[in-house]
């Protein structure tokens, strides 16, 4: 008799790590979250900005310019990013990034290393950086000296503050207006410079789609650029013109949403995965002006 009871609740134990296994880790599936009165299904969207560029070591002004990652936006990727996708136990069915290389570079390293290398990245000109004008290519530093660090944090950060429009003496101007990457960029819509406004707006179609295919249940995973993230922190978040001025995206940060999939809502703020201190520090640097 105590053998026969010994069988079936060892059958009992691996009828249930069976299922455990099926449904996967509690990060990778539409989670239920419960209170006293009812039970709601929530899922996750994960917005990072890629590694840094080599533009970004070199403080200059990048927007459309193609800039590669860096060996060190590399080493972002692998050492920053990766594991705090892999220690919360994320997976993804679709990625997002730009046509710029260094937010698909991103992307590919981590859907490689995560070893999922078979998810689709949606490339999408929409998501590119906001374009900086003829800033582009200027140190940043160079800017501040000539016309003041009042007038450069105005150009970074202001909400309707636009760069002056690039110009053909400008070393990047052909070579971003040339680039077949922007092939898609309908007749009359290609920038010249662009305003953290401009840039929200021109965001916002993307925004909308990912949005369907969130609450649809989909684990999507948005590999972007710092205006852009700032951009989907005010769709997502809905805060004012004034507090996204002040919002600071550090490199390869996995910032993670939780939406209700039965009203469209957020369940609880954003959490940004990682070392604490690690991101303070990061996020004041991408604030300052810099050498």
């Amino acid at each position: 008799m105590v053998f026969f009871s010994l069988l079936f609740f060892c059958f009992l134990f691996l009828v249930e790590a069976s299922r455990a296994s099926a449904t996967g880790p509690r990060f990778n599936r539409i989670r239920t979250v419960s209170s006293s009165q009812f039970m709601t299904k929530t899922n996750r969207l994960v917005i990072l900005r890629h590694g840094e560029s080599d533009f970004n070591i070199e403080n200059k002004f990048c927007g459309w310019h193609d800039a590669p990652l860096s060996d060190f936006g590399v080493q972002e990727a692998l050492t920053v990013a990766i594991p705090a996708l892999s220690q919360s136990q994320l997976e993804f069915d679709v990625v997002y990034s730009s046509v710029l290389s260094r937010s698909r570079q991103t992307a590919e390293l981590i859907l490689s290393k995560l070893n999922c290398a078979y998810v689709p990245i949606k490339e999408d000109w929409r998501l590119c950086e906001r374009h900086y004008g003829n800033l582009t290519g200027c140190r940043k530093r160079t800017v501040a000296d000539r016309y003041g660090e009042e007038q450069v944090q105005a150009w970074r950060r202001g909400y309707d503050c636009v760069p002056p429009f690039i110009e053909e003496s400008n070393r990047y101007f052909y070579t971003i207006c040339s680039n077949p990457i922007f092939d898609d960029v309908p007749r009359g819509e290609f920038p010249l410079a662009e305003s953290l406004h401009m840039c929200v707006d021109r965001v916002k179609p993307v925004w909308k789609e990912v949005r369907r295919e969130v609450l649809k249940g989909s684990r999507v995973l948005m590999c972007v650029h710092g205006t852009v993230a700032r951009a989907l922190v005010q769709h997502i978040e809905g805060i004012s013109n004034e507090a996204i001025e002040k919002v600071n995206i550090p490199n390869c940060v996995p910032r993670v949403y939780e939406f209700d999939l039965s009203t469209g809502g957020l369940v609880g703020a954003a959490i940004n995965l990682g070392d604490q201190e690690y991101i303070r520090r990061k996020t004041a640097q991408v604030a300052a002006i810099g050498d």
